[in-house]
């Protein structure tokens, strides 16, 4: 993995791609269902760019959903795809929903039940 600084061209083209990639998943989500869910593709940079990703996402403070439909298309990009899940917890007063990718480490989904899956797109 190339090691990029903070301000590198090819970081802020990183978090230029998901800044515009939010803003057109929600539009997407908020017409239609998370099959027919179409995230640009992501620019041709280094995976050391997913900084720019990471800064955009934790700062505009995304859905899980929306957070895990980009980063589906950017590992996907980088030879890395991965399933998206999302889960539930049981029913109750409690009740909450999450999304997450497969293989994640800390993907908070302790206590959900996976009710669907969206396969990698690559």
């Amino acid at each position: 993995m190339t090691r990029l600084s903070k301000f590198d061209p090819r970081t802020l083209r990183a978090a230029l791609w998901a800044l515009r990639a939010e803003r057109c998943v929600r539009r997407q989500l908020d017409v239609g269902g998370i099959e027919s869910l179409q995230v640009p593709p992501s620019p041709p940079v280094p995976a050391g760019a997913a900084r720019g990703v990471a800064a955009v996402l934790r700062r505009r403070k995304e859905t899980c959903l929306v957070r895990s439909a980009i980063w589906q298309e950017w590992h996907a990009a980088h030879g890395s795809p991965r399933d998206l899940i999302i889960g539930v917890t049981a029913p109750g007063p409690d009740f909450s929903a999450h999304a997450w990718l497969d293989g994640e480490a800390h993907s908070g989904s302790d206590g959900f039940m996976e009710i669907s899956r969206v396969k990698a797109r690559r």
